[in-house]
């Protein structure tokens, strides 16, 4: 067969069945929600042990500073990431509210 027949309108049954499967609740928002929220918790995690090694260093009780200056940048690199997420997704919510019906 070609490949034209894939291009068909949908039956008023699959639009049906596709009103239907969006009107009913699912667990993808929540799934996104709390994999959002375990990120949040990771980069929170990253950034006390960056604190952690910050007042290592600054007390004179680091034992590896290349480790210290790891934990750091991590920390730093982490929070930069979830900044820009945060704009991406503020910018895209903003775009979403700007769209015409």
């Amino acid at each position: 067969m070609s490949d034209i027949t894939q291009i068909a309108a949908p039956s008023t049954a699959d639009l049906l069945k596709q009103k239907e499967a969006l009107a009913t609740p699912s667990a993808g928002g929540e799934a996104f929600a709390q994999h959002l929220k375990s990120a949040i918790n990771e980069v929170n995690d990253l950034q006390k042990d960056a604190e952690l090694a910050t007042a290592d260093i600054a007390t004179g009780q680091v034992k590896d500073l290349h480790q210290a200056a790891l934990a750091i940048g991590k920390a730093e690199t982490s929070m930069k990431l979830m900044l820009e997420i945060r704009n991406k997704a503020l910018n895209a919510y903003k775009e979403i509210g700007r769209t015409q019906i």
